[in-house]
């Protein structure tokens, strides 16, 4: 019987869907449930991972954790608690994970704008005719002092271009974005298969100094938020009528995050 779920919760379900696909797979960071045997295990091996909550959404409770020498250190929205014992650490991370499940996520150094971080919302969606179409993707420039980017955690959008091009050049940038695209294609086919009840996704992607794209997460109940920040509003256009063609209306109440400055980086 096919699973008429149009929403799946468990971003560790959604990374092991991925990673059982060849090609998503090499885009997808390691991805483990949180215990601290495995905490210890991939700071070694990574230096810098994120700590994230199972179920949830707009970057809350993500952590950023790194090990540097002997000093560990965690992030946690503003502030930055740091211990010079791993066991320390675990005692301050376990207070605020409570029974609550998690997960450990590689870290991916991710290209900065104004030395933050900034990753891509690429929105897929199926079209009237029912078939996936990537839709739209923004840029979005993490908080000055946080280690998420989530516009509702205060990030900046921007046009996906105009923080690509100063690290790809024209044509690196046009064919880096149909990558995008194509990720977000096979992710959709892939969850799809399972889920095809599921009329959308965001795809969180993350993109290295090597310029090589990673899935962060996918979101099955995106906020199109970010496309509202935009001076183009195609794409928000095309998102809004394709999810009313599969009946969702978006309440589109985007206070949170920041519109970049006019015409572009500034």
């Amino acid at each position: 019987m096919a699973n008429t779920r149009n929403s799946v919760a468990s971003k560790l379900l959604k990374a092991r869907m991925l990673l059982g696909h060849p090609e998503l797979a090499k885009h997808v960071p390691v991805t483990r449930s949180y215990t601290p045997s495995q905490l210890h295990d991939m700071l070694k091996r990574y230096g810098m991972v994120y700590v994230k909550p199972d179920v949830g959404s707009q970057g809350i409770g993500v952590m950023r954790v790194e090990k540097q020498g002997s000093t560990y250190r965690y992030q946690s929205g503003m502030k930055q608690h740091t211990f010079s014992s791993f066991q320390d650490m675990v005692r301050s991370l376990t207070s605020r994970i409570g029974a609550e499940r998690y997960l450990i996520q590689k870290g991916i150094h991710l290209l900065r704008y104004q030395k933050r971080p900034f990753d891509f919302r690429v929105m897929i969606q199926k079209s009237p005719a029912r078939q996936w179409e990537a839709t739209g993707t923004a840029a979005r420039l993490a908080h000055p002092n946080k280690a998420v980017t989530n516009g509702s955690q205060g990030g900046t959008i921007y046009a996906a271009k105009d923080l690509l091009k100063p690290f790809a050049g024209d044509q690196k940038t046009a064919a880096l974005l149909y990558r995008l695209n194509r990720l977000a294609r096979l992710t959709a086919a892939r969850i799809g298969r399972t889920y095809p009840a599921m009329n959308e996704l965001g795809l969180d992607v993350g993109i290295d100094r090597h310029l090589k794209p990673w899935i962060l997460e996918v979101n099955t109940r995106p906020d199109p938020c970010p496309f509202t920040k935009l001076d183009n509003k195609d794409a928000i256009r095309k998102i809004v009528a394709y999810a009313k063609a599969y009946g969702r209306r978006y309440p589109l109440v985007c206070n949170k995050s920041k519109k970049a400055p006019c015409c572009g980086r500034k």
